[in-house]
């Protein structure tokens, strides 16, 4: 298989890398802000059509796919933009036209739909409670009589969305449990934001006393719709972290050939050598799994759940390698407040979690090849 984007894909990828610069400025002067994110680079995506590539051009988007999605989650994690590109466009604005598919919800899909795609609203998932790991795992949150209590925590960027899709039980669920969609600029809802790692895109605490929420999908259907979502998002995330790893060398590099040590450039030491061509190895492993995963989340194959599960794994251990070393190559800078080189690591640390870890991705990985196997013995 000779998978690349395409010649539109990458001039959608020059054209990002314009809109966001080189490097983590903007995620830089994001920690001296105390506004949840740059409102006007976001606005500037807008206007580009970011939250618009994939949505069907009936509901005011561009009709594009998950490749153009993977292109710019990729640019994204470049320079850690302090956007909600992730939680609102690859995460929310996904999981809501799943449930479309799911079930009849053609109601709140036409309604959202469009002004998520105008960027009129910023949207984020809201599905992990206190001491939960997983997006599928079944929430004490409840519904009744359509309105929603309980508290959801992490959030990404709680404090800066307009609207939450929330997985909540009600009485028609059964044993299982739903989607909801709620305006968080409604009443019933109280929002707090939490110390995280990551102090770029920063998550926060909501607490849900009675707010108004409508059904998206089928009643019962979340896990199902949640599983679908889990692994288009381990493979967009997979480009995030590609980016954010071939950032953080590019910058690593950079300082390495200009920074000096006994009258030599550091870079020019065996050594160091030996680390940057271990990073570039990983990244470049990374990318094969992530363009595995874009291509089998592009043509619906049913490779994806091992696909999406490699592609995971491959990006969390480059990201993870590469900011460990670049913090140390940067030597004693590499520790202080002042390097960018803490930016990235802490997003590495803060991604590690938001997806399920490692052991899960592990699991996931064995359970898709056992079956891949066990069909391919029957057949």
């Amino acid at each position: 298989m000779n998978f690349d984007f395409s010649d539109e894909q990458q001039e959608l990828r020059r054209q990002a890398q314009r809109l966001l610069g080189i490097g983590p400025r903007a995620a830089r002067a994001q920690l001296e802000s105390d506004a949840p994110f740059d409102s006007a680079l976001w606005r500037q995506a807008v206007e580009m059509g970011w939250t618009a590539a994939a949505i069907a051009e009936e509901q005011g988007g561009l009709g594009l796919g998950a490749l153009e999605l993977c292109v710019l989650a990729e640019e994204c994690g470049r320079v850690l933009a302090p956007l909600p590109f992730a939680a609102s466009v690859l995460q929310a604005t996904e999981a809501l036209k799943l449930a479309q598919s799911s079930g009849s919800v053609d109601e709140v899909a036409n309604e959202w739909l469009p002004q998520l795609a105008a960027g009129d609203v910023v949207a984020t998932l809201a599905l992990v409670e206190t001491g939960g790991r997983l997006w599928t795992d079944k929430p004490g949150t409840r519904v009744v009589g359509g309105r929603l209590s309980g508290t959801k925590e992490p959030v990404a960027h709680a404090a800066g969305a307009d609207i939450a899709i929330v997985s909540a039980h009600d009485d028609d669920d059964g044993d299982g449990f739903s989607l909801w969609l709620v305006d968080l600029r409604g009443d019933g809802v109280q929002r707090e934001t939490l110390k995280s790692l990551d102090l770029v895109n920063r998550h926060g605490r909501l607490r849900f006393e009675g707010a108004a929420a409508r059904r998206v999908g089928a009643a019962g259907a979340g896990a199902a719709i949640l599983q679908r979502l889990t692994e288009a998002v381990a493979v967009f995330t997979a480009f995030e972290q590609l980016g954010s790893a071939e950032g953080a060398m590019a910058m690593t590099l950079e300082y390495v050939k200009t920074r000096k040590a006994f009258g030599r450039e550091v870079a020019g030491y065996q050594a160091v050598k030996h680390k940057l061509a271990d990073m570039y190895v990983k990244i470049q492993l990374a990318r094969s799994h992530a363009y595995y995963g874009a291509w089998a989340l592009s043509h619906g194959a049913p490779e994806l759940p091992q696909a999406a599960a490699g592609a995971r794994l491959a990006a969390l251990d480059a990201l993870a390698y590469v900011t460990e070393e670049s913090v140390e190559l940067h030597g004693g800078i590499g520790f202080t407040w002042e390097c960018d080189a803490q930016l990235y690591y802490r997003n590495c640390r803060a991604q590690a979690v938001g997806l399920g870890g490692r052991q899960y991705w592990s699991r996931a990985l064995t359970a898709a090849l056992a079956a891949s196997l066990a069909k391919s013995a029957t057949s």
